[in-house]
């Protein structure tokens, strides 16, 4: 896959830059990934000028390669640039960092904490092996805490469940019930730590920090009807590679109701032609099982496979179409079907097609137990859910009706 004409025009390195240099490549792989991933091209086209500004820097001050992607080397050029936010040339340090070509991101800079709250974060990080961006979650927090603690003068060896409670109260109220409960466990981790690593607090006020309780009756789930499937069949093309991977994206999505998740994790090892069948081992909750290939979506799968997938050390089914071809993410799954449904004028998400495909199994006979199963549900109570839109059934038992 090339760059489009008005990115490569963008990012055509200016007179006096070393053209093969590393970061001439490493930049246009960038862009080309951006593409293959489908960032918009209004973000492509501004990622490509900022980094084609970057590269003159760069080539300008004679940068090494070691000390390219640091935050002094940023800075200087935001400042050369006025810039505030430098955002693709971070972008670009994360994608290098993925692929093993740079040692360490640029990572933003954030304000030192007391010395007992950076203890708390190095050993939350190194203990408990958890992600950078949970790590960072939680020093937010702590940092909100740290300022109430120091504006009402309060001792952190003299911390009291009144004390969580207002804090709480004040901090947690813009926030959506989600981010509340993420809050919260980071808020209870570093309170076990002060009280059973570090002896400050005497009484572990961990599990005293609950949140309200939720109500909130299920939404039954929304589904595509008959005519509307049609309609979004008959709109989807097999012209370009991007289309055949989509084809084959789609069938599944519908016809055996899998999440954008799960449709990122199949491999190549999972799916067995001969007998139709396909093995879904990743799944969320953790329920594996091994489900009947339709024909149509077993042909779709085949013809992605044999015209479109690219060679590859991967086992995983759906690759990227742009070197160095990697599994594509839940999120590109996602957007690919969005933007057919959005070209069959169907207001709908992925998960209508899931949807769909358990009201078809509901109306077709099939067990609220079987349903489960087949669409990987931790609990019955979210199988029951689609009883609530089985509208055929309801009219046949309540009116006799025939339908």
């Amino acid at each position: 896959m090339t760059l489009p004409l008005s990115i490569s025009i963008l990012f055509t390195p200016w007179e006096g830059a070393v053209i093969d240099g590393e970061l001439t490549h490493a930049i246009r792989d960038y862009l080309q990934w951006m593409v293959s991933e489908g960032y918009a091209p209004r973000t492509c086209e501004s990622y490509g000028y900022e980094l084609n500004h970057f590269l003159s820097f760069v080539n300008d001050k004679d940068i090494r390669w070691d000390d390219i992607f640091t935050l002094d080397t940023l800075k200087s050029f935001q400042d050369s640039r006025g810039l505030r936010n430098g955002y693709a040339i971070r972008g670009l340090s994360r994608y290098l960092f993925s692929q093993k070509r740079i040692r360490r991101p640029i990572k933003k800079t954030h304000h030192r904490l007391p010395q007992i709250y950076e203890q708390y974060l190095l050993y939350y990080e190194q203990r408990q092996e958890v992600a950078f961006r949970r790590v960072k979650q939680t020093r937010q927090v702590l940092a909100a805490f740290n300022h109430y603690l120091q504006r009402h003068r309060i001792d952190l060896s003299l911390l009291s469940i009144q004390h969580l409670d207002t804090f709480t109260r004040e901090y947690f109220e813009p926030f959506s019930t989600a981010t509340c409960r993420a809050y919260r466990s980071a808020l209870r981790g570093f309170l076990r730590y002060l009280h059973g690593e570090r002896k400050i607090i005497h009484r572990d006020l961990a599990d005293l920090i609950t949140g309200r309780r939720s109500y909130a009756q299920p939404k039954p789930p929304k589904f595509l009807r008959p005519q509307e499937v049609q309609k979004l069949f008959a709109c989807l093309r097999l012209s370009t590679p991007v289309d055949i991977r989509t084809y084959a994206m789609i069938h599944l999505a519908y016809s055996l109701g899998l999440r954008p998740l799960e449709i990122s994790k199949i491999t190549l090892d999972d799916i067995s032609f001969s007998k139709q069948e396909i093995t879904l081992r990743d799944r969320k909750g953790d329920n594996p099982i091994t489900l009947p290939i339709p024909e149509h979506t077993a042909r779709a799968i085949a013809a992605y496979i044999i015209r479109v997938r690219p060679e590859s050390k991967h086992r995983t089914l759906f690759l990227s179409l742009q070197t160095p071809h990697g599994p594509i993410t839940p999120n590109v799954v996602s957007l690919y079907i969005s933007q057919c449904m959005k070209q069959a004028n169907l207001p709908s998400t992925p998960y209508w097609l899931r949807h769909t495909y358990g009201q078809n199994l509901l109306e077709s006979g099939t067990s609220v137990f079987e349903i489960k199963d087949m669409m990987g549900h931790d609990k019955i109570e979210s199988t029951r859910n689609y009883l609530h839109i089985h509208m055929k059934l309801m009219r046949k038992v309540l009116f006799n009706e025939t339908l």
